[in-house]
């Protein structure tokens, strides 16, 4: 997660609706969490799988105020699938997990309500 996680954050600018098209978030399932004690900040690397297109990328999630290692795997979760992989210390970011800030700006991660198929892209 990239962005600061401040709960009042402006509104940002109008943009049209082919940029919101360019960005493509998908949904997907963890299928491994593991600890990230090089981390910066507290966080762990997830194993998302997106389905047979896009297939398993790796992440990096600060989410540890609110999730445990145990309980992750299972979890869809909604995630930035077309950024360049990014370098968090040793390890390659391949997707952009996505999550809202609590009232403390602590990250709670965007799932869907109900069960859908991996690698869905968001409309």
């Amino acid at each position: 997660m990239h962005a600061t996680h401040d709960p009042a954050a402006a509104a940002a600018p109008t943009i049209g609706f082919d940029d919101f098209l360019a960005v493509d978030i998908r949904i997907g399932t963890i299928v491994e969490a593991l600890p990230f004690p090089e981390a910066r900040k507290p966080a762990y690397k997830l194993a998302i799988d997106f389905g047979p297109t896009i297939g398993i990328r790796r992440s990096s999630a600060q989410i540890t105020e609110h999730y445990t290692l145990e309980e992750l795997p299972g979890r869809q979760v909604a995630a930035v699938v077309n950024f360049p992989a990014r370098q968090i210390g040793p390890m390659m970011s391949e997707v952009l997990t996505l999550g809202f800030p609590d009232a403390e700006g602590k990250v709670v991660l965007f799932s869907p309500s109900v069960v859908v198929p991996n690698g869905g892209r968001l409309f």
